[in-house]
C-alpha cells in the first residue's frame, strides 16, 4: 500500500525514501522532473515518446531494486544517476536494433547534446551575472571586474581607488562581492 506525503520533496534522500515507501506524490514528482530530460534524450536519438516512457520506467524499477538491496548509496545528482541509466538502456536497445553498433557513435551523439545544454545553461549564468553586476553598482562593479576579468592586483586595485593600503582594498572587495553574491542568488 502507498503512503502518501503532503509536500514536494526537497532533496535527493528524501525522494528515494519515498521512492521505496511506494509513496505517489513523490513518484509523480520525479517524474515531472526528470521526465521532460529522458524524453529530450530518446526523442533526439532516434525513438519516441512511447519508447521515452518505456526507458523512464525501466530506469524507476531499476532504481526501485537497487533501494531494495539495501547497500545502494547514491554517488551523484538522482538527475544525474537517472540519465545515465536511461542513456545506457537506451543505448542497449539501439544496439540491439542494430542502430548504433559502436558505442563511440551514440557517446559522439550524447557529448554533442551535452555541450549545446551546457553552453545554453552557462550562457544563462552569464547574463544573470551580468545583471547582477549592473545592479551592483560603482565602485563595487569596477572593483569586482579590475580583480576578476582585468586580473588586476590589490595593489593595482589600492592605487586606482585611492585606499590607503591593500587591506581596505581586500576588506571592499570582500563587501563587493559579498552584495554580488546576495544579487546573484536571492
Amino acid at each position: 500500500m502507498s503512503k502518501e506525503r503532503k509536500h514536494t520533496p526537497s532533496d535527493d534522500n528524501e525522494i528515494l525514501a519515498g521512492v521505496l515507501e511506494g509513496d505517489t506524490n513523490i513518484l509523480d514528482s520525479l517524474y515531472k522532473a526528470n521526465f521532460p530530460m529522458i524524453a529530450r534524450l530518446i526523442i533526439n536519438n532516434g525513438g519516441d515518446i512511447d519508447d521515452a516512457k518505456d526507458i523512464f520506467q525501466e530506469s524507476i524499477i531499476i532504481l526501485y531494486d537497487k533501494l531494495c538491496g539495501g547497500d545502494f548509496a547514491l554517488n551523484s545528482k538522482l538527475k544525474t544517476f537517472l540519465y545515465s541509466v536511461c542513456r545506457n538502456l537506451w543505448l542497449k536497445k539501439l544496439t540491439k536494433k542494430g542502430i548504433y553498433t559502436r558505442i563511440d557513435d551514440f557517446e559522439e551523439k550524447i557529448l554533442v547534446e551535452d555541450d549545446i545544454d551546457t553552453h545554453k545553461e552557462r550562457d544563462r549564468q552569464f547574463s544573470m551575472m551580468e545583471d547582477a553586476l549592473k545592479k551592483l553598482g560603482e565602485p563595487c562593479k569596477t572593483i569586482i571586474e579590475d580583480f576578476y576579468i582585468r586580473n588586476l592586483t590589490m595593489q593595482d586595485i589600492c592605487e586606482k581607488f585611492g585606499y590607503t593600503n591593500t587591506d581596505n582594498a581586500k576588506n571592499q572587495k570582500y563587501k563587493c562581492l559579498q552584495r554580488l553574491k546576495k544579487l546573484y542568488f536571492g
